[in-house]
């Protein structure tokens, strides 16, 4: 399959003008390298994950870097931090050298590289596709299977089986990160939490019932959610706070990076049994909250994704936080558009004053290629 554009290039290729370092984080097999060595193709790479190599570079550091050149694509920083403060001594003297840092291992690698190259480094985090950049492409598939394959490039641009290829990533994941990242004595407990959060995509993080149920403490809970984002598995969405009242929810909600990691630890097998699952509307409003997500990594922000609940149970799916005002966003997994949809968005309406759009995200089929069609109230 041809190159799929990242929205994100652009971004990246106005950085490198004013700083001689960027640093690239994401998900192992986002497509990191891949777009680094697109954009940069004269770039010398190399990767730091690589035994050898790490012998070689911490023999002669110096060294090490002068055979890379005046630019380089340097992969798995966060395995040899060593070389931050050569690259941020070379770069003070030279301003014209470039460096392209990536990393899947999002809290050592910026603690590492943000003290090392403070004021010297943009930073950029690259997620897998987002449904507007597959959409630009010649990607067609029922939402059924799109969710099921979900949006890595091995799944979408290799086609390698969602089956086959999540069961390695997962593996993978297991074996290499949580190993690094955290000190997880109980390895069979920590799988069935992955699976228990799976279960719990779109709800509030409850720490003592997680904790009752793979048998461990509720720090540990907390502990190991924090390993998953760091990891890039999953993240937390905050409630939204205006000082209304005390009525809304302190808790926030857990959302997965990617919807096939989140069918390969629900079990699902094949894009069929997404038609029935009890979890379908779950899984759809994790794809279109997280599609904002990549909307502003995209354009290098941070995320100003909420939601909104009261203690009432009155909840409305996604607030957009924007200099503008706020746009609000319900979520429903439906292919019809139906009139009761609006019904919480119009309460929100008349409760804040600064809301500039209201808009139904639903699984119609009259615009685009389906999956997340929208429709303004």
């Amino acid at each position: 399959m041809p190159y799929i554009d990242r929205l994100i290039s652009d971004s990246l290729l106005t950085a490198v003008k004013y700083y001689p370092a960027i640093i690239i984080t994401g998900p192992r097999q986002s497509g990191k390298i891949t777009l680094a060595k697109h954009l940069f193709p004269d770039y010398t790479f190399v990767n730091v994950e690589d035994t050898s190599t790490r012998i070689r570079a911490l023999d002669d550091i110096n060294g090490f870097l002068d055979g890379l050149g005046p630019n380089a694509i340097i992969d798995e920083i966060q395995n040899l931090p060593e070389l931050l403060s050569s690259i941020q001594a070379r770069v003070d003297r030279d301003k014209s050298l470039r460096y392209i840092l990536t990393g899947s291992n999002n809290f050592s690698l910026l603690h590492n590289s943000m003290q090392s190259l403070a004021g010297r480094a943009a930073l950029f985090t690259v997620l897998p596709f987002s449904f507007k950049e597959l959409s630009r492409s010649d990607i067609d598939v029922s939402t059924s299977e799109l969710m099921w394959r979900g949006f890595y490039p091995g799944t979408i641009s290799d086609m390698i089986p969602p089956e086959i290829f999540y069961r390695n990533y997962y593996g993978t994941y297991i074996e290499r990160d949580v190993r690094a990242l955290g000190q997880v004595q109980y390895l069979d407990k920590f799988q069935l939490f992955m699976r228990l959060c799976a279960a719990r995509v779109g709800s509030e993080i409850n720490l003592a019932s997680l904790s009752v149920e793979a048998g461990v403490t509720a720090p540990t809970i907390s502990a190991w959610i924090s390993l998953l984002k760091a990891s890039y598995i999953a993240y937390s969405l905050p409630p939204y706070f205006a000082n209304i009242s005390k009525r809304l929810t302190k808790t926030p909600k857990l959302y997965f990076y990617d919807s096939g990691v989140l069918c390969y630890l629900l079990g699902i097998e094949h894009p069929s049994q997404l038609d029935t699952h009890p979890l379908r509307g779950a899984i759809f409003e994790n794809i279109a909250v997280t599609e904002l997500i990549k909307n502003r990594y995209n354009i290098a922000k941070e995320p100003n994704v909420y939601f909104y609940r009261e203690n009432s149970g009155r909840e409305v799916d996604i607030i957009e936080e924007t200099p503008g005002g706020l746009n609000i966003y319900e979520v429903k997994a439906g292919a019809t558009f139906q009139t009761d949809f609006t019904k919480n968005l119009k309460y929100l309406r008349d409760l804040l004053p600064n809301i500039q759009n209201s808009t139904v995200i639903y699984n119609g089929e009259t615009q685009g290629k389906g999956l997340l069609n929208i429709r303004d109230i």
